[in-house]
Parts: C-alpha cells; structure tokens; sequence
C-alpha cells in the first residue's frame, strides 16, 4: 500500500514561497559549475564531470519543487525562469568575487540591471 503523500513532494506547501528554494538551488549549481576553476583545474576533466554531477542533483532536488511551488501559485514560467535568472546572477557575482577573487565591474552591474528590468516586465501586473 503507498502512503498518501507518496511520492515525496506531490503535495508541496502550497504557500511555501520558491524564491528561498530557488536561492538554495543556485548555490549548488554555481558550486557545480564553477568550482573546478579555483584549484581543480589540475584534476581529470571526467572526475570534474562527475563531481559536478553530484552536487547538480541536490540543486534539482531544491529547483525542481521550486518551481512546482511557484507554478501552482500562480507563477509562469516564464517568470520563474527570470526570478532564476536574476537570483544565479546574484548567485554567481558572489562567487565570482569571494571564491574566483575577481572583481566585480560596471558591466556586471549594467548587466544585472537589464536581467531586472526583464524579472519587472514579467511581474507586472501579477
């Protein structure tokens, strides 16, 4: 016999906001991504692969709920697909700065204002 609430999260809380759940995710596949670059440069680029692969199934495990959340509140997809966006940028602009130690230009700064101004266009009137 299955539980009820088999499978796990079939019934997510349903006023549960995605964005903490987002942000968490985007931790684990900026790690996943880049981490390699600050001294794993010298490891086998299939251990890279794999390891990165291991550290991007617990970000799924926190995006895939995320959006299940935010779309049955309402979100779409496209907008979850910006709120992504921008948190990865703030994501990945403190990682490129704390870990990688590069620093942050006007670029990044005009860059992340354009992502923002498009998460506004989605969210307007929502």
């Amino acid at each position: 016999m299955v539980p009820e609430r088999w499978p796990p999260f079939r019934h997510e809380a349903p006023h549960a906001p995605p964005s903490p759940l987002l942000i968490i995710s985007n931790i684990f596949m900026t790690v996943a991504w880049y981490w390699h670059l600050k001294g794993g440069m010298d490891k086998p680029i299939l251990l890279v692969i794999l390891i990165s692969w291991g550290i991007a199934l617990v970000e799924y495990c926190f995006a895939v709920p995320a959006n299940r959340i935010g779309y049955s509140q309402g979100w779409s997809a496209g907008q979850l697909k910006v709120a992504q966006e921008a948190i990865a940028l703030i994501i990945f602009g403190g990682f490129m700065v704390t870990v990688l130690g590069e620093p942050l230009h006007w670029r990044h700064l005009a860059a992340f204002a354009c992502i923002m101004g498009a998460v506004g266009f989605l969210f307007v009137g929502k």
